[in-house]
């Protein structure tokens, strides 16, 4: 069993509250204030999960240069009150920088035990091996 401190038990909450403010914020209207928070309390959490120097080798690794510079720019701008036009360029950051993941998220999910019954849809089931067998997302 992998031993997880309480940083990172801070952390996972801190990213949950902070994708629990960005879907609230995207469902009301693209309200400034709530994905100004949930941009901020995903970032500490993220830092708090794997540590403040892998989160800066990661976002500053030579070839997700581009993603980061969108990911952040788009918080700015969402912070300087403009959320429509940020959270476009937030997500094209975040696709950027965290596009590889999917075919792992993907494979993960699909063996949750409620989830995989949404797998079994023969559309989502085709979309999902497709994903899967991606290399990259991006």
């Amino acid at each position: 069993m992998v031993n997880i401190t309480d940083f990172q038990k801070i952390g996972i909450g801190l990213v949950g509250f902070g994708t629990f403010f960005n879907l609230m914020g995207i469902m009301l209207m693209f309200d400034k204030g709530l994905l100004a928070i949930g941009n901020l309390m995903f970032l500490a959490g993220l830092t708090m999960i794997i540590g403040l120097e892998r989160t800066m080798r990661f976002f500053f690794q030579r070839h997700k240069l581009k993603g980061t510079a969108f990911f952040m720019g788009g918080i700015l701008v969402v912070l300087f009150g403009y959320p429509v036009i940020g959270m476009a360029v937030e997500s094209y950051g975040f696709l950027s920088l965290f596009g590889g993941f999917i075919p792992t998220i993907v494979g993960f999910a699909r063996g949750i035990p409620g989830l995989n019954l949404i797998f079994a849809i023969p559309f989502v089931n085709r979309l999902a091996t497709k994903v899967e067998n991606s290399k990259s997302m991006v």
